[in-house]
């Protein structure tokens, strides 16, 4: 077979994403072996670095097990030695879950995080950066409207039927729901239990009543308004998309200066300057023993 050769740039990239990889993958180890991640999170992590790790790797990392026993437990669930995560199927995940060794180490509860502010300020892509942190889980919301270009089944939302959504509202399945531009959407308590179970931190990214109403369901939530640095750039923010009519920026403004003033309803007020910081005190306010308990700050 006739092989191409790698030009020095890709030969230069192909080695910083080992390295980047190798990281990963430490880190991950690391936080299963001193309880902080389930290996069933890890099992669950979207990132290709992830999903190329060998199980027994990840086995030998819980607490206790080694690699002697990881091996053990491969051989009873029918799993070869050299089976990567991403190739699991659903029969040998369930012969994992159902390994008494495994169901004994179980991680502290996630925490339940909201953030919640004005449109134009950021919290998508804070979310979106959160996405590759193996300690969290963004949830994923259900929506009665049709999918976009490029959306995707259960990534971006869960697209059900109106009779579908409301069989969930007579469920109580949601955690909180609202109407917005004649569709409803809503966030499935089932996902967010599950990701909690698992160790991982569930961020909702949600609007501004949502987050009341998973306050009123569940008062251990974290509630943390995302604020901008001024009113002068969310203002710019919201008027740089240009294909607005004048009457629809006026409106988008009215309605950015009302959410702005529920800020004091929330727990903690984070300004987003630069997106790395507000995401650093995110995992700050997630993972300190008090993160629960700090006051708002502006």
């Amino acid at each position: 077979m006739n092989t191409v050769p790698l030009s020095p740039e890709s030969r230069i990239k192909a080695v910083q994403n080992s390295a980047i990889a190798r990281k990963e993958r430490a880190l991950l180890r690391e936080q299963i072996s001193k309880g902080q991640l389930s290996i069933f999170a890890a099992i669950t992590d979207p990132r290709e670095s992830i999903q190329r790790m060998r199980v027994v790797d990840l086995l030998s990392s819980v607490p206790g097990i080694g690699l002697s026993r990881a091996q053990a437990i491969l051989e009873r669930s029918g799993i070869s030695l050299t089976r990567k995560i991403g190739g699991l199927g659903k029969h040998q995940i369930r012969a994992l879950r159902n390994e008494p060794t495994l169901n004994k180490v179980n991680p502290p509860m996630g925490r339940l995080i909201v953030i919640s502010g004005p449109g134009g300020v950021g919290k998508s892509t804070i979310a979106s950066a959160l996405r590759q942190d193996p300690r969290f889980w963004v949830s994923v919301s259900a929506t009665t409207r049709p999918p976009r270009a490029g959306e995707r089944e259960g990534v971006d939302y869960f697209f059900i039927s109106e009779v579908e959504f409301d069989r969930m509202i007579q469920g109580s399945a949601f955690l909180e729901w609202a109407e917005f531009a004649g569709a409803r959407y809503g966030t499935p308590k089932s996902g967010v239990q599950e990701g909690r179970e698992l160790g991982r931190h569930v961020l909702l990214e949600i609007e501004i009543e949502g987050a009341k109403q998973v306050a009123a369901a569940d008062p251990s939530a974290l509630l943390v308004f995302i604020a901008p640095p001024s009113w002068e750039e969310l203002e710019l923010r919201l008027t740089a998309r240009g294909t607005d009519s004048a009457e629809r920026r006026a409106a988008r403004l009215a309605l950015a200066r009302a959410e702005l003033a529920a800020a004091a309803d929330f727990q903690h007020v984070l300004v987003n300057s630069q997106v790395d910081e507000v995401i650093a005190e995110l995992v700050s306010l997630a993972t300190s023993p008090q993160g629960g308990q700090t006051t708002p700050r502006s």
